[in-house]
C-alpha cells in the first residue's frame, strides 16, 4: 500500500507491507530508488510476517520514473543524472532527520536494513536511534567506513542492536580496509555483530541488477529472516 510520510523537508512516498501489528522492519533502498525489484524486498517481508515500511529516500528530487538497474550506472549521462538530481540530496544527515518520521509510524521496537548506500543508513540508524532499533542489516553497502567525519562506523558506540553485515567480495566502494575498520569499531564497542563477505558482486540481491546472483540472494534472505525473527519474534 502506497502512503506519504511527513518529514521535516517534505513529503515522503513510502510503502507498506505486510499485517497491522506485525514487528516493524524499516527498509532503506539502494542507489537506484524504487522500482519493482524495491518492492519485491517488501513484499517478501511482508509475506513473512513483518510490518514493512520503505519510503522513497529520493523524494526532495521530487517524481521520477523507475531507473534502469542495468544501465543507470554503467551509461556516463544517466549515472551523472543520478548523482546530480538523487544522490545530492541524499545524504546521511538528511536521512537521518527522515528516519525520525519513519521510525514514528512503526511502533516499538523495530529492525532495519538496507541495500547498497540504505547499508550505510541502515547502519546509522542503529546508532543514532539506539533505543528504538534492536536489529540492523547491511548488505552490499557502500562505503560503511570511510573517513568523513559521519561515517556510520563512528557510532558503534552508540549501537545497541543486534548488527549483519554481508559484503561484496568484489566491491570497491566495501575494500578491505573498510571491512577491517567496521569490524574493529563493532568490536571495541562490544556490539553484536558479524561482518562477513559473500562471494557475489555488489548489488547481488536486487534481481534487476546485472550483479545479481540468485543463490546469494537467497542466502541473504535467509540471513536476514534469521536476523529479524530472533530480535523481534522472540
Amino acid at each position: 500500500m502506497k502512503t506519504t510520510i511527513q518529514t521535516e523537508d517534505g513529503s515522503c512516498p513510502a510503502y507498506w507491507f505486510g499485517p497491522d501489528g506485525a514487528p516493524g522492519v524499516l527498509v532503506f533502498m539502494d542507489g537506484v530508488g524504487i522500482r519493482p525489484a524495491m518492492l519485491e524486498v517488501g513484499e517478501r517481508l511482508g509475506a513473512a510476517g513483518f510490518r514493512a515500511l520503505l519510503p522513497d529516500l529520493y523524494y526532495r528530487a521530487g517524481p521520477y520514473a523507475p531507473m534502469n538497474a542495468k544501465t543507470v550506472f554503467s551509461d556516463p549521462k544517466e549515472r551523472d543524472a543520478l548523482r546530480a538530481r538523487f544522490m545530492s540530496t541524499t545524504n546521511l544527515a538528511n536521512v537521518m532527520r527522515d528516519t525520525k518520521a519513519f521510525l514514528a509510524h512503526l511502533p516499538g521496537k523495530v529492525a532495519v536494513t538496507g541495500y547498497c548506500m540504505g547499508g550505510r543508513f541502515a547502519l546509522a540508524a542503529a546508532g543514532t536511534y539506539p533505543d528504538r532499533v534492536v536489529a540492523a542489516a547491511a548488505f552490499h553497502p557502500g562505503n560503511p567506513a570511510g573517513d568523513a567525519p559521519d561515517s556510520p562506523h563512528l557510532l558503534a558506540p552508540k549501537m545497541k542492536a543486534r548488527v549483519y553485515v554481508g559484503g561484496a567480495s568484489d566491491d570497491a566502494s566495501f575494500p578491505d580496509v573498510q571491512m577491517q575498520r567496521l569490524e574493529q569499531a563493532l568490536a571495541d564497542a562490544r556490539v553484536d555483530h558479524l561482518v562477513e563477505r559473500i562471494p557475489a558482486k555488489h548489488g547481488w540481491v536486487l534481481t534487476d541488477t546485472p550483479a545479481y546472483d540468485a543463490a546469494q540472494a537467497e542466502r541473504h534472505w535467509q540471513t536476514l529472516l534469521d536476523l529479524l525473527g530472533r530480535a523481534l519474534k522472540a
